[in-house]
């Protein structure tokens, strides 16, 4: 697949100058890089909720900007998203559980951050009149094998529910797969395995996985934010690789041979994952860099489809499928990387 640098057609339009923002898990890998861009802009105010104060003390001396203001609390708890959304512009859902095999072994966690908590800021936007709401998800939602995937495809579904009532309030979700550099990702696993002479350790070469930077997933949840009407989600095109040569082109990046060490799948993973259904793309936008996959606002009653009845076959967007990184083009993605924060 050729990756166009069509802009997506002109949706509603919301500006960030003098708004109040709030970012939920604002201390995690994300959150740091989106705030950072939005304090580029002539936002107003940016509020953090999160339940790690020493990671909220560490980006408050980091940044030092007047704009940001942090709040001790957990997404699980209505009265605590209720304190912080008073006032709020436009909220960006960050906060979840992203761990896999963790959420295998405590899969109740799991629903409760990620998919409860979820309810809860989407509930508090909507009865707060937040202009809008943009949830963040993942390609394991997608024909979802483990829980963290399971959990984060009801909080979509959630979203597209609570979009068809949501009076002024605009639900929208984006959704990409593996963040190059975000804290853990296996990048930063295989760095300190490079630097401490241990063996590399992959759980199968011929697995694939989406990539994407930081930066790009931040410039996805803009252009959602920019474009996205109710129910919305919106995914980022993006090219793949497999785990063996990730872990030959951290060789190269670093320049040190380890040995790898094949340890098979962990808990809950895929060989494959999937960033856009055959059922979703067959109502899929195509706008170039983007996908924009449309919600059914259809009630209850029969009513037609939205392709009129016609069925419209499409093939999943799977990692195995879309444009394949060799060892050279992925070495050269990580290198301006490595010295990312993320990685320390």
């Amino acid at each position: 697949m050729q990756f166009q640098r069509n802009r997506p057609g002109r949706g509603p339009q919301f500006e960030l100058d003098g708004s109040t923002l709030l970012v939920t898990g604002g201390t995690g890998s994300f959150g740091r890089t989106f705030i950072e861009r939005c304090l580029k802009t002539n936002v107003g105010e940016i509020r953090v909720l999160s339940r790690d104060e020493s990671k909220q003390d560490e980006l408050r001396r980091k940044l030092g900007d007047p704009r940001l203001r942090f709040w001790i609390g957990d997404v699980r708890d209505p009265s605590a998203v209720d304190d912080v959304m008073r006032g709020v512009d436009h909220v960006f859902h960050a906060a979840a559980l992203k761990q896999v095999p963790s959420c295998e072994f405590y899969p109740i966690e799991a629903i409760k951050t990620n998919v409860l908590g979820a309810e809860n800021v989407m509930r508090s936007a909507v009865d707060h009149g937040v202009r809008v709401c943009l949830v963040l998800s993942t390609d394991k939602a997608v024909y979802p094998v483990n829980a963290m995937g399971m959990s984060k495809a009801l909080m979509e579904k959630l979203m597209v529910a609570k979009s068809r009532r949501a009076g002024g309030t605009v639900l929208c979700a984006t959704r990409y797969g593996n963040v190059i550099a975000s804290r853990g990702s296996v990048i930063p696993l295989f760095r300190e395995q490079l630097l401490s002479g241990d063996p590399i350790t992959i759980t199968n070469p011929a697995m694939t996985r989406f990539l994407l930077t930081l930066a790009e997933s931040v410039e996805l949840v803009l252009t959602a934010f920019n474009h996205a009407r109710a129910g919305d989600i919106f995914v980022r095109k993006a090219p793949a690789c497999t785990i063996g040569d990730l872990a030959l082109a951290m060789q190269a990046v670093f320049g040190r041979s380890s040995a790898i060490r094949v340890i098979g799948p962990r808990h809950g993973e895929k060989l494959h994952e999937t960033l856009v259904s055959g059922e979703e793309m067959a109502r899929a936008d195509d706008l170039g860099e983007y996908f924009r996959i449309l919600a059914d606002h259809r009630d209850l009653n029969e009513q037609p489809s939205l392709t009129n009845g016609t069925v419209k076959t499409c093939e999943d967007y799977t990692s195995n499928l879309t444009t394949q990184l060799d060892v050279a083009q992925i070495t050269d993605l990580l290198k301006p990387l490595i010295g990312e924060p993320s990685y320390a």
